[in-house]
């Protein structure tokens, strides 16, 4: 009997630009998506690790981690780590990731590894059955951000409300472009996530109202605020729904959670009435 269950979207959350909440949007959606019924894998591709140590997952705990992957294919099942979130696991992360463009120097396949161990996981009938899979970025274009690209069905964009985040948008969408028509021709940006909002600073509504006019409906309508709650979440290794609820960051980010769930349901509803 054939396997019914669906094939995991693939998510990147990237941007070029470091400190736009990219690790906090991926740890926290994630927690979202797993708390209204999806099974989610996030894959930690930052050298620093901050997406495992914000999920409580210790260097020592780091048995198996991307790395493994990434350089001797280990299946990606194999290396995902339960946390405490029910219905949400990780890939670790692991800091000899830093040299994978030496140490794959002209390795065949090298910008297709995760891809994949991922097509790998989506075509085992006894895989593991995750619905979604976001993929954690680091803060540059190099050998890690083009195999998660090259991975990803979409690309999901966290961007920062300041003046200078509108230029590092702009070096990602080339990138974008790049991966595309070289890489991965069906990637495509699933949206836009305005971040570290501040209502007081009419320059956060600016550049809001700026890119809402550049990408249209691609910008969710959820905006993630600057929150004290959410920045402190990370050094107690929790995700800030699981630290305060309650606070302004975690309903934020439950309110997006949903508009994806909702935004894939439609896209969905759309292919296959195509």
């Amino acid at each position: 009997m054939p396997d019914s269950r669906p094939s995991p979207r693939v998510l990147s959350v990237a941007n070029q630009k470091g400190g736009v909440g990219k690790t906090t949007t991926a740890i926290n959606l994630g927690t979202a998506l797993a708390a209204v019924g999806e099974k989610v894998l996030i894959v930690d591709m930052d050298p620093q690790g901050n997406a495992s140590t914000g999920l409580g997952v210790s260097r020592s705990a780091r048995k198996t981690t991307i790395y493994d992957v990434i350089v001797d294919g280990r299946p990606v099942g194999e290396t995902a780590v339960e946390t405490a979130v029910p219905g949400l696991f990780i890939v670790p992360s692991d800091p000899d990731l830093s040299g994978i463009e030496i140490e794959l120097g002209q390795a065949e396949r090298r910008s297709f590894r995760l891809r994949d161990a991922i097509e790998q996981m989506r075509s085992d009938p006894a895989g593991p059955g995750f619905t979604y899979v976001l993929i954690d970025c680091p803060p540059s274009l190099n050998l890690l951000t083009v195999n998660a690209m090259s991975a990803a069905d979409a690309v999901l964009v966290p961007l920062q409300c300041e003046f200078f985040a509108l230029e590092g948008l702009t070096q990602l969408m080339r990138t974008i472009e790049l991966v595309r028509s070289s890489l991965n021709p069906r990637l495509e940006i699933q949206g836009v996530v305005l971040t570290m909002y501040d209502r007081r600073n009419s320059l956060s509504a600016q550049v809001a109202a700026d890119v809402r006019s550049h990408f249209g409906p691609k910008v969710y309508e959820t905006v993630i605020p600057r929150n004290v709650r959410v920045s402190e979440a990370p050094s107690f290794g929790k995700p800030a729904l699981i630290y305060d609820l309650k606070c302004a960051g975690s309903q934020a980010y439950l309110k997006l959670a949903r508009e994806v769930v909702s935004r894939e349901r439609a896209r969905r509803a759309a292919v296959a009435a195509a």
